[in-house]
Parts: C-alpha cells; structure tokens; sequence
C-alpha cells in the first residue's frame, strides 16, 4: 500500500526569502534546532518509503505566511500537498483563504496552543471566525485543530455547526490515556465519534503515551477504531519536530498499530489521508 503522511512540517533554509514571524512571538525551538527543508523531506520520505505527504505550515515558525508551504510543495505536485494556517478572525479571512487555495493550499489547520503556548479554545467559538468555516464548506476543503481536552467542547460545536467540513484531530486531541483500560480519562474524545465529521490523526505523541502507566497500545488502538472507524484515523509523523528519523517514527507507528486489521492499517497509513486530502489519490 502507498504509505501517506498527513503532518511533517518544513522550514526554509532561505530566511531572507521567508523571514520567520512566529505565531504568538516566539518560535519554536524544534525549528531552529531540527530545520528540516522541502527537499530534506523529500530524502527522508524516499529513505523510509513514505509515497506522499499533506504538509502542515508551521505556525510557530512563519505565522499566518503559508509562502514557503505552498511554495515548497508545488515543487513535488505529485507527492505533497500544502496544509496552512490563517487568521480565523480577520474580516477578510474569506478572500485570503480562497487566495491561498489558489496558490496551491489543500486544506488549513488552527493552533490553539502547544509548544509555544498553553492552550487558548476562545478563538474556537468566536462567532467572526464562523465566515472562514463556511468558506472551508463552500470549498470542500479539510481543517485541522491542535487543542487538548480543554478545546473538545468547542470541537463538537463546531462539527455540529459545520457538518459538511472535516475536521481533523491533530494529536488525537491530546487525551490522557495513562489510566489504562477502559480510558475514562480520555472519555471526552470518545464522546466525540457520534460525530462522523470528525477525523484523528495519530502522531508521535500517542504512540509514546500508550507505552506509559497502564496503557497499552494493544488496549488502546482497538477501543479507537472500535468507536471511530479505521477510515476516520490517519497517521501523521510530526517530522521533525518530533526527534528522529521519518523512517524510525514510521516503524515505531506501524508496530503500535500492529493490532489492528490489515484492512485497518490501510484506511490509516493512506486511504484515509487520500479521503481528506483528495489530491493524495
């Protein structure tokens, strides 16, 4: 099966060309640390057999400038796609996203929050972002939300608000699965998959959960699908803000996910990410 990754990130060597404007004034230091370049991305997916990729714009590293993401997957048509950020609440976010669709843009994501800043739901229920949420249902276009357990509610009301958008979980929605079997403590994303617009994206960050506490991977990713479906879950690598290789974080998704089906394996290594983001086909 083709091998799609929804969530690599890629920075510009070039800053004079794309100057740096972090997202809430403070860059990440993954990007700075682990700069990771289109071509570099590229190199790694040949090296660990990943066939295509929608590439998410770094916030934290560029802020609402999607130049290099759009530009750097333009490059490879035949494998990337661009996934950007813009301001929700800006009085003419209609004609900015639709402007960015047409540079190349496959779909947009919100940063609520993470590694520069606690999280903020707020900006999840203001009413003047809800104009670029009926731009994303006019275009047909996917959006991911990074938040933790404090944004869900905001999360439901704006899939039920918005059925016809996709909406992806980046990390899962960041549950807390540490207590093990049967997860109570993550109930607040399973309350969610009564939601079939709804989508998760499962990164690093979980595989290394269910290896803590009482956790388990054979426990956890079953109870998943069993309430979302294979076909609303989709892998993501995180590279390279998460440390190592594209082709080690891969290996390391494919053995926590050994217990599912080979059938489910394939909605979430491709034919999901193929689902959200068409031009994957």
């Amino acid at each position: 099966m083709d091998i799609i990754d929804i969530h690599p990130h890629i920075i510009a060597d070039d800053e004079k060309r794309y100057p740096p404007a972090p997202l809430f004034g403070k860059r990440s230091d993954w990007s700075q640390e682990r700069p990771n370049t289109v071509e570099a991305l590229i190199a790694a997916m040949n090296e660990a057999g990943v066939a295509k990729a929608a590439v998410v714009h770094s916030s934290t590293t560029y802020g609402f400038d999607n130049s290099y993401v759009t530009d750097g997957c333009n490059q490879y048509k035949d494998r990337l796609v661009a996934v950007g950020s813009v301001d929700m609440l800006a009085d003419d976010v209609p004609a900015v996203i639709k402007s960015w669709v047409g540079k190349g843009l496959a779909g947009l994501r919100i940063f609520t929050g993470g590694s520069t800043k606690d999280f903020d739901p707020s900006e999840l229920e203001n009413p003047r972002a809800f104009k670029a949420w009926e731009v994303l249902a006019e275009l047909g276009l996917p959006i991911c939300i990074q938040t933790g357990p404090i944004g869900l509610p905001q999360v439901r009301m704006l899939a039920e608000t918005f059925p016809d958008v996709k909406i992806i979980l980046d990390h899962l929605g960041r549950p807390d699965v540490l207590d093990g079997p049967p997860y109570k403590n993550a109930a607040s994303l399973f309350a969610l998959a009564d939601l079939p617009n709804i989508y998760l994206k499962l990164t690093p960050r979980i595989f290394g959960d269910v290896e803590k506490n009482r956790a388990s991977a054979d426990t956890f990713f079953p109870r998943v699908a069993e309430a979302f479906g294979a076909q609303r879950m989709a892998w993501g690598s995180n590279f390279p803000t998460s440390p190592g290789t594209l082709k080690d974080i891969l290996t390391t998704a494919q053995q926590g996910l050994a217990c599912l089906s080979e059938e489910e394996r394939v909605w979430v290594f491709g034919k999901t990410a193929q689902n959200l983001y068409p031009a994957l086909r």
